[in-house]
């Protein structure tokens, strides 16, 4: 693998380590932390009610985690965020538009594309194709040999604008 490759991909293993699961615990604990040390503390109505830390916390954990589930399920079912995010994520990846390496490229689409040419070259011995659809035959063969080259089809940019203004 080469280095700059080795390099980006210990950098995306990092940005996804640190912000899914180091900032999260440390954001909890810290807003924790904040609370009681800043708000609770200094209010004796709520410092009769939270003497210590642990009791705080735990109640925090039970009620903050449900609100945070309801919040992210809003967040995903009912806003325009979550498809927002999808229609950014299948514009930036490559294998939208491209065969994914491995078993798909090597062995499914040479697979297709040959049944591609045997249907075409059966359905002209027949005389069951027009001009029409051969071209269009054609033109899927070519995609096909495009993708197991390594090519892509399609443009992403351009197909991920368009769903949104459907939606």
């Amino acid at each position: 693998m080469r280095p700059v490759r080795f390099a980006g991909r210990l950098w995306y293993y990092f940005r996804i380590g640190y912000s899914t699961y180091l900032t999260w615990v440390f954001g909890y604990v810290s807003t924790l932390i904040t609370v009681y040390y800043l708000a609770i503390k200094n209010l004796p109505d709520l410092l009769a009610l939270f003497p210590h830390f642990q009791p705080f916390a735990i109640l925090a954990t039970l009620i903050g985690a449900p609100l945070a589930i309801g919040v992210g399920w809003v967040h995903l079912k009912r806003t325009p965020a979550y498809s927002s995010e999808v229609d950014i994520t299948t514009e930036a990846n490559p294998y939208n538009y491209k065969l994914p390496p491995g078993y798909t490229k090597e062995v499914y689409a040479p697979l297709n594309l040959q049944t591609i040419v045997w249907l075409r070259r059966l359905l002209e011995s027949k005389g069951l194709i027009d001009e029409q659809e051969k071209a269009y035959v054609q033109k899927l063969e070519d995609q096909m040999k495009a993708l197991i080259e390594g090519g892509m089809v399609g443009n992403p940019r351009s197909k991920a604008l368009q769903s949104t203004r459907r939606g």
